[in-house]
């Protein structure tokens, strides 16, 4: 999957851009403030109808404005040429259109377009609590499993529903018919959603492994416990233990009003050789666990799903010595995906990157048009320019 070209109105500190956008790698360079991560944040909105960035559309919103466009033209192998367009209003809230039709709701983008993103924010999946490690697990499942992200949904609203009974009424006075509706759909949505993640896991562990062996070079063993509250292994056995944790939990459950069993509770507990990452590991072997983490998502998404996913890199190559650096802009030159890159130095990329200035490719299809790279300049008058190939 790639994105040829994007269109910004009004989009965060940007009024009006128009790019259009190398088939493989996109280097965006430029000093502090001028809007490197608003580019590439864009670029997340028309995949995952969201920011990666802030945690409210009002929050994207160009200062002075009332409303916000974003349009980008894609191509892929499922669907060959579609477009996207994100457009959000103060008062009408956001829609989403594909090839100029809306979508009835905003989930249904999940999934179209397949992204991964690495940002600064990641340290937070192996240093915080564990609601950082579940959205983690939640985004990579939800984007190659439409049915999971169904349950996802439906689990949020029964769960949202049945906090509300238990803390409306007095737990003295909550019979159990009322909370046993509410259970079936607890128990029915969330063993999918435990076996799934159980499953997907499974899979992603070689992915893991495999991804921090290539950046560290070293023979430690990343790995995760995946914590819940029952044996995961067979999603009757799942049905089974939720139903009885349920009646076991009841009447603390009452008295604290809210549901305390349940995949909104997992956790994934990282280690490297048998150790807890959050509780023994170094702060290089944080930040080296969570770039392995997105690279593995990148290349299970890549082996997974029948488009290879877009990379979104934001400020990643700061805290990377110029071994790592090295390693990984390697990694990305081999990958045949699409991948943009955030910096303020443009060095380390000048010296492993060959850029093209000429966006008139003969055939887009070509294996030229397909390792096509160019790096594009933010000035402080938000001026985008293409820089040509040095060579």
């Amino acid at each position: 999957m790639r994105i040829l070209s994007i269109e910004l109105s009004h989009f965060r500190n940007h009024t009006t851009v128009e790019l259009d956008l190398a088939r493989h790698l996109n280097v965006i360079t430029g000093p502090n403030g001028v809007g490197k991560t608003s580019l590439i944040d864009a670029i997340h909105y028309l995949c995952m109808s969201r920011s990666f960035v802030a945690n409210s559309d009002q929050y994207v919103l160009n200062r002075d404005a009332s409303s916000f466009q974003i349009r980008g033209a894609f191509e892929g192998q499922i669907r060959a040429n579609f477009t996207i367009s994100c457009t959000y209003s103060r008062g009408e809230g956001k829609k989403i259109y594909v090839n100029d039709s809306p979508l009835e709701r905003l989930s249904d983008l999940i999934g179209v377009v397949p992204v991964v993103v690495l940002s600064p924010d990641d340290k937070k999946l192996t240093s915080e609590g564990p609601n950082e490690r579940r959205s983690f697990l939640d985004a990579l499942i939800s984007q190659i499993s439409k049915s999971y992200l169904r349950d996802l949904i439906e689990y949020r609203k029964v769960l949202k529903q049945r906090n509300r009974l238990l803390s409306d009424y007095d737990s003295r006075y909550l019979p159990d018919e009322l909370l046993e509706p509410w259970n079936i759909q607890l128990v029915e949505t969330g063993s999918h959603i435990i076996a799934m993640r159980a499953k997907i896991l499974n899979d992603y562990r070689a992915f893991l492994q495999d991804a921090y062996h290539k950046m560290s070079g070293i023979d430690l063993v990343p790995d995760f416990e995946y914590k819940t509250f029952c044996d995961a292994s067979d999603r009757e056995h799942i049905r089974g233990q939720f139903t009885q944790a349920l009646a076991e939990q009841a009447e603390k459950e009452r008295e604290l009003r809210y549901t305390v069993v349940g995949p909104h509770r997992d956790d994934l507990i990282f280690t490297l050789d048998g150790m807890e990452l959050r509780k023994f590991g170094s702060q290089g072997q944080h930040r080296l666990f969570a770039v392995s983490l997105k690279l593995a998502q990148l290349f299970f998404f890549s082996e997974y799903l029948d488009d290879l996913p877009i990379l979104l890199l934001d400020d990643v190559f700061g805290d990377l010595d110029p071994h790592k650096t090295e390693v990984l802009l390697d990694t990305l030159a081999k990958h045949e995906g699409q991948t943009f890159i955030t910096a303020a130095n443009p060095v380390p990329f000048d010296e492993h990157i060959r850029f093209s200035d000429d966006p008139a490719i003969p055939s887009e299809k070509s294996p030229e048009a397909q390792r096509w790279n160019r790096r594009y300049h933010l000035t402080s008058g938000h001026v985008v320019s293409s820089i040509p190939d040095k060579a």
